[in-house]
């Protein structure tokens, strides 16, 4: 089966509030959201899950109902800040230069409760098991965060770094062969082409 891992769009900052910060998408987001789902209108899926943080199934949505699918909300790919009381976009942390910015740079979480191995065995585990739902010819997408695309990718890669080896920009789609033997294979990374010429922002690497 073809799995599609895909990052959810632009969200909103949300800083000092009580609870999780849980952000929904910003204007610009909904907007990448729609070109994410025409981009992928020509391709029938056969399943779409979310995580169920706001920005994923936000993004997750005008997908579901293009493809004419339910939206299934999966709870094991919700990123490592889920229960973060602040969320700030990582571009203007790194405009900013902020300390955040450095401990990403240096590939440690910026959410110091949460171990990156436990994490990524969540992930992983999680992922897995949606696999092993749909065999055979199947395409499914799975709308969720930074972390956890790059939490599977690095284990599909045999890589220690748990979380923070790439970046995956804004409605990147990042494609997975994964066969029943268990081989899987990365076939893509960091597919934004459906946000090219639209002058909407697109994440870290805009090339």
């Amino acid at each position: 089966m073809e799995l599609l891992l895909i990052r959810h769009a632009l969200p909103v900052r949300r800083e000092g509030v009580e609870g999780p910060a849980d952000p929904e998408l910003a204007e610009a987001g909904h907007e990448q959201a729609g070109h994410l789902a025409r981009y992928l209108a020509s391709e029938p899926l056969t399943a779409i899950y979310s995580s169920p943080m706001h920005r994923a199934r936000q993004t997750a949505e005008p997908v579901a109902a293009s493809q004419e699918l339910p939206l299934q909300i999966e709870e094991g790919v919700a990123e490592y800040d889920r229960h973060h009381n602040e969320y700030v976009p990582v571009e203007e942390l790194k405009a900013a230069n902020d300390p955040r910015w450095q401990t990403m740079l240096a590939g440690q979480l910026h959410v110091p409760d949460v171990d990156p191995y436990e994490f990524r065995s969540r992930v992983v585990a999680t992922i897995e098991g949606i696999v092993e739902r749909h065999p055979g010819r199947t395409k499914v997408a799975i709308v969720c965060h930074g972390g956890v695309i790059a939490g599977y990718l690095s284990h599909i890669l045999g890589l220690d770094d748990p979380t923070g080896f790439f970046y995956p920009n804004y409605t990147s789609i990042h494609r997975v062969a994964a066969a029943r033997s268990g081989e899987r294979s990365i076939l893509t990374i960091n597919e934004t082409a459906h946000l090219r010429g639209t002058g909407l922002p697109v994440g870290l690497f805009t090339g």
